[in-house]
């Protein structure tokens, strides 16, 4: 006789969210959805509930109340600000009550670049060379004498929009006032990181950790620059394609050794035992890869592709990191994967990742080919039978092929076939993995 399906809490608001929520969906292990909280999007496949910010209180009152046997955390902010050491605090995971995310001291890899960096270094994980200001006129100081191009990052959360290339000494020391001293991205800029521009390939790599043993996914590459070519601002990510062709069994061996075990390994010692998914954003260089940053949950655009490829039970994933006591160890689980390719490309409302409006109807979602493509919501909201836009990213067109070029062009066709007033994309999500 089979056990009883459990119901399953997913914390955030984005396609990441959706996707996790889609691929939850399919396990035989589940029953009930929830959202906190939630898009137009999640609202077909569960049930969404809006919270106040960060009120843990009231997650906990849900968690108890709809009987949840796992929450999976999607949003960084709640894993900065402690969630899962709240679970632990009021005894939730001894009711049976399970959560998927690392600590508040664990999630520092991502709310706290400063202690990644320095991290990195005690650790021997290769990076860029870096300088950290807190102080404008020393980063002014440093950034009249320094060599060009480089980056300056925000030392906090700041939505994928706290890092900038700079290409001369304007660029930066205008960036390093508006962090510093103008506090455009207020606390998050109140200390900077200057770092060595790194050029070559960048590849993203996400693994799940019980805190001793990781596994990884398959390698993605994200698409962060707003424009066609890697151009303008950088954006929380407008599309992904996966796996990349250039990177090898080989590669992956090298990137598990020489980086994503030392990661592990390096928190589980200072008593800061990850338990979640890590996101390495890598380079590959001239002098090797390095990493370019560390994320304390899934990645998104990334996580979307990978779930349509990703053919284990992904309930059964993540409890195996969540519950010490599972039947199954994440050491004992082999990830499964189909032998296709999936392309994911990111629709936006015009203006992102500035000023943008929403509200505007979004038409043509009845028309995707369901047997090739799969619409992840990310910024919409369900009224009325109809949906509206509702945030800078919007909707996540992914396509799965069985060729790169052939999955590519998929997603193209079928996103060709949804419009909203002011809708924009990317025309060249994935060719950098055709060259």
């Amino acid at each position: 006789m089979m056990k009883e399906k459990t119901n399953v809490l997913i914390i955030g608001s984005g396609g990441r969210e959706h996707s996790l929520g889609w691929k939850l969906k399919q396990s035989k292990f589940v029953d009930n959805i929830y959202f906190i909280p939630g898009n137009g999007g999640t609202k077909l496949l569960g049930e969404n509930i809006s919270i106040e910010k960060n009120d843990f209180q009231k997650i906990k009152e849900i968690v108890e109340s709809k009987n949840i046997t796992l929450t999976v955390v999607g949003n960084e902010e709640f894993l900065v600000n402690g969630i899962v050491d709240f679970f632990y605090e009021e005894n939730l995971p001894k009711k049976n009550h399970f959560i998927f995310g690392p600590t508040k001291l664990a999630s520092e890899i991502e709310g706290s670049k400063s202690f990644a960096k320095n991290f990195m270094i005690k650790n021997k994980i290769p990076t860029a060379e870096f300088f950290i200001f807190k102080n404008f006129s020393d980063a002014e100081n440093y950034l009249k004498n320094c060599n060009y191009p480089i980056v300056i990052k925000a030392n906090g959360l700041a939505a994928g929009k706290g890092v900038a290339i700079c290409n001369n000494q304007f660029e930066s020391i205008t960036t390093a006032k508006n962090y510093l001293i103008e506090k455009t991205l207020g606390e998050s800029g109140n200390e900077i990181i200057v770092e060595e521009f790194l050029s070559g390939k960048e590849i993203s790599i996400l693994a799940i950790s019980d805190g001793n043993t990781i596994k990884p996914f398959l390698s993605v590459q994200d698409h962060k620059k707003i424009f066609d070519g890697d151009n303008g601002p950088n954006t929380g990510g407008m599309g992904a394609y996966s796996p990349i062709p250039f990177v090898s069994k080989k590669i992956m061996d090298e990137v598990y050794n020489t980086i994503l075990v030392p990661t592990i390994a390096g928190l589980k010692n200072e008593g800061r035992k990850f338990c979640g998914c890590l996101f390495a954003g890598l380079m590959f260089t001239k002098n090797g890869i390095k990493v370019l940053e560390f994320n304390c949950r899934f990645g998104d655009p990334e996580t979307q592709p990978l779930m349509q490829l990703l053919e284990n039970d992904l309930y059964e994933l993540l409890m195996s990191c969540s519950d010490s006591n599972y039947k199954k160890k994440i050491s004992e689980l082999d990830f499964k994967f189909t032998n296709k390719y999936a392309c994911c490309v990111v629709a936006s409302s015009n203006g992102y990742p500035n000023k943008y409006e929403i509200g505007k109807e979004i038409f043509g979602l009845e028309k995707i080919d369901s047997t090739t493509t799969t619409v992840f919501h990310a910024g919409t909201k369900f009224e009325n039978g109809k949906f509206f836009t509702n945030g800078g990213r919007v909707l996540n067109v992914v396509s799965l092929g069985n060729n790169l070029n052939e999955t590519i062009q998929t997603a193209y066709n079928e996103i060709k076939k949804i419009s909203f007033d002011g809708i924009y994309f990317r025309n060249d999500i994935g060719h950098c993995g055709l060259k």
